[in-house]
């Protein structure tokens, strides 16, 4: 079992594959960002697998894949492939802009990838546009329905919540949502980077109760991995998660860490601290080598961030962080 300094058991990773992306949303990528890793120190498939191999015979049970934008690694279902073989993972998702989902959506299913988390924060046109860079709403859609036919577990949207831009998108999102059976996640802003500090916050709590008035949901719970908050339908069939860094930050039971594409383990999304992995990788370490640094870089795992306290610290961009 792999437990950090304060007994919290982590059984999730946040893999990022790639810090590229074909979009610039607002609240992720700055204009004209160019501080991409080198490509040769992204860390290779065999040396992803047998560092995930490693994490899981320590007790890992989930991963998430993610970027930047997954799918432009090349070959991501192959990857993915491997990783749903490794014994004792149980749950291989996705984080995806959904821009190329019509074209993967059936070969990371085939490959093993079960649950789908697509980011879409608004279904006007010109509104995605805008935080997007470009005009993207269409492809974004079919590539739901795509994931739809497919068949996945669990298709989940992932929705930034700001104010004076998408806080009047949230209802339509709903019932969106509603009569697809999709799940809906909102999401505070995260002042990670200039980008999430001037991105609009909005308090999810009062949305919250506006909304279980309006729709009658009650509390609930859905199944995965990650922070969020749920209100359900009373007939189960709808789901709407709150995920509230900010307002109600959930540190308490944190159960992740993401691993970045150069190797580097980040150990909070709001703490500056990594751990090298890909340099001990590339120096003919052996796995106890990589189990006890992993279990010395848990130990280190802060007990919460610090997003309201030192809203500054955080200079890195929210896509070289890793979902």
């Amino acid at each position: 079992m792999l437990l950090d300094g304060f007994g919290r058991r982590i059984d999730y990773l946040r893999l990022s594959v790639t810090d590229r992306c074909d979009l610039r949303c607002s609240y992720c990528m700055p204009q004209g960002f160019k501080g991409y890793e080198e490509t040769e120190h992204w860390l290779s498939f065999d040396e992803i697998e047998r560092l995930l191999a490693v994490f899981a015979g320590l007790g890992l049970k989930r991963i998430r894949l993610t970027g930047g934008e997954p799918v432009l690694r090349k070959n991501l279902p192959e990857l993915a492939r491997r990783l749903a073989a490794l014994p004792g993972i149980d749950d291989l998702s996705l984080s995806t802009n959904g821009t190329q989902l019509a074209k993967y959506a059936s070969p990371l299913r085939r490959a093993g990838v079960t649950r789908l988390n697509v980011s879409l924060d608004s279904l006007e046109r010109e509104r995605v546009r805008s935080i997007c860079k470009r005009d993207v709403l269409p492809q974004v859609l079919e590539g739901l329905e795509a994931a739809r036919a497919e068949g996945f577990r669990l298709i989940k949207i992932n929705m930034v919540a700001m104010a004076g831009t998408t806080d009047d998108d949230i209802d339509a999102m709903v019932t969106y949502c509603m009569e697809r059976c999709f799940v809906l996640r909102l999401i505070e802003t995260m002042p990670v980077g200039e980008t999430g500090r001037s991105a609009g916050y909005l308090d999810l709590l009062p949305v919250r109760e506006r909304l279980r008035q309006r729709f009658g949901l009650v509390d609930g719970v859905v199944p995965g991995g990650g922070p969020a908050r749920y209100l359900v339908s009373p007939d189960g069939r709808f789901q709407i998660g709150f995920i509230t860094p900010i307002s109600q930050h959930f540190c308490e039971t944190c159960n992740r860490v993401r691993l970045g594409v150069d190797g580097s383990l980040h150990l909070c999304l709001g703490q500056n601290d990594s751990v090298d992995f890909r340099t001990l990788l590339r120096s003919g370490c052996t796995d106890a080598d990589l189990e006890e640094k992993l279990r010395a870089a848990l130990h280190a795992k802060p007990w919460r961030h610090e997003f309201r306290e030192r809203p500054q610290q955080i200079v890195r961009v929210m896509s070289a962080t890793g979902g």
